[in-house]
């Protein structure tokens, strides 16, 4: 099932640097991401960042959020709310498209025209989160003793910050849709990618730090170091793992020779969905989460309502065991909807085409029959890539609890998979715009 994956040799670099188009998209790539890196250090005015880091530090849940905004969320930068009211909006317009029927018309049947529009809803409900969460991050800033300076107009100051984290937001979006136009891979999952791997040097010197003077821990390290290695060999896998369904084509003469005849196969892969299942997960959970981390702040009249506030932040924290029911049945969950929504994957369409040009799966009929057993296999392979991808996604953050290292939990198993599975889209797309140019070069030849 599983397809093995060739690393890029230095013939396949030259190449890559030499195809026309390849390399700009490449050198347009790093720009923007320098772009980003560039807003990610410029700070928001009148706030005292080392405040809030400290914070951000011994907090898990800002502290996952600030790894995914590459280290913008603890410096209070302009970038401080990242990619996340993007992917949040993504979330909610793909899941409304499946309820309401114009907007699945416009993704299914509009073409073009149809998925613009609905890029024009995602990003006009990226401005509406973005207003919603700097709001929310300046009143909890508000009411954080030393984070805001002082003599600042606080009516002005509060007015131009929710203003600027919007903008920088939108300003975030705006660049993971350049990259995914006109540069390599997908825009947002670079972003995060980049971002996580900014984290790294953290870290690794944080555990550092922790193991230095300990050789039981030194020993935990290395046993969560070889979970976090086969994590990534497993995650490899998953990715690149496909279930072959046989199709037999028709024979067709045309004067005295004969034509096709031959088989072929269409390739269901057992993770349709790649990294973006973990991302939205992470976002649907966090969301609430940092909402009800900030809220808890807040100094409450009712010992009650403040109470309950605190028992729902446990229980959504990525500390508790809910939070990880929640994580593991939310990619189960997704995992099954992006099979459901990929045009590629769509059983009746299938059944349809095979029928069309007289191709058949062996031993079934045309038609309704092939679509209902194309269903049961995508299904199957479904489940076993919704299963395989949550245990992954669940054993070494586990682990990190088992050796007591939880210096390494913000790049756990989910960072593992979104780094390995942005990497792999990014191999597989840059291969693709080889092989283009190739036979590209050889019509041109021809």
């Amino acid at each position: 099932m599983a397809q093995g994956i060739k690393m890029p040799t230095t013939e396949d670099l030259m190449s890559m640097w030499q195809a026309s188009g390849l390399k700009q998209k490449i050198i347009f790539t790093f720009i923007m991401i320098a772009a980003f890196r560039l807003g990610v250090q410029m700070p928001l005015f009148g706030i005292n960042n080392q405040v809030f880091a400290n914070i951000a530090q011994g907090n898990n849940i800002i502290g996952f959020l600030d790894l995914f905004s590459g280290g913008a969320l603890g410096t209070v930068s302009i970038f401080a709310l990242g990619i996340g009211p993007f992917i949040t909006a993504s979330i909610i317009v793909q899941l409304l498209s499946v309820v309401i029927p114009s907007l699945e018309k416009l993704q299914k049947e509009e073409g073009e025209a149809g998925r613009r529009k609905l890029s024009q809803y995602t990003r006009v409900f990226t401005v509406i989160l973005a207003v919603f969460q700097s709001l929310i991050f300046m009143l909890y800033l508000h009411h954080l003793p030393g984070a805001v300076l002082p003599n600042l107009n606080p009516m002005m100051f509060f007015i131009s910050s929710v203003v600027v984290l919007t903008a920088g937001s939108v300003l975030v979006m705006w660049l993971s849709e350049l990259i995914t136009e006109k540069g390599i891979g997908n825009g947002g999952s670079l972003i995060i990618f980049v971002g996580i791997l900014s984290g790294i040097p953290v870290y690794a010197s944080r555990t550092t730090q922790m193991v230095a003077n300990s050789p039981s821990l030194q020993f935990g390290l290395f046993m969560l170091l070889a979970i976090f290695f086969a994590a990534m060999v497993f995650i490899v896998i998953m990715q690149e793992a496909v279930r072959k369904v046989v199709i037999v084509n028709p024979k067709r003469q045309v004067g005295n020779k004969v034509y096709g005849g031959m088989n072929s196969f269409i390739p269901f892969k057992l993770n349709p969905g790649g990294v973006m299942p973990i991302i939205f997960a992470i976002a649907i959970l966090l969301f609430p989460s940092t909402i009800l981390s900030l809220v808890g702040q807040a100094n409450f009249k009712s010992y009650a309502m403040k109470n309950f506030v605190m028992s729902l932040n446990h229980w959504l924290s990525p500390d508790g065991i809910t939070y990880y029911i929640l994580y593991f049945a939310l990619i189960v969950a997704l995992t099954f909807f992006y099979a459901s929504i990929m045009p590629n994957m769509q059983p009746k369409d299938i059944a349809d085409n095979l029928k069309k040009y007289g191709s058949s799966i062996p031993g079934i009929k045309p038609g309704k029959p092939t679509a209902e057993a194309l269903d049961k296999i995508l299904t199957k392979t479904t489940f076993i890539g919704a299963m395989g991808l949550g245990i992954i996604a669940l054993v070494p953050s586990l682990a990190s609890y088992v050796t007591n290292i939880k210096t390494l939990q913000g790049i756990g198993a989910t960072s593992l998979i979104i780094m390995v599975g942005v990497a792999l889209d990014l191999i597989n797309q840059v291969r693709t715009h080889l092989l283009a140019r190739n036979y590209e070069s050889f019509l041109k030849e021809k």
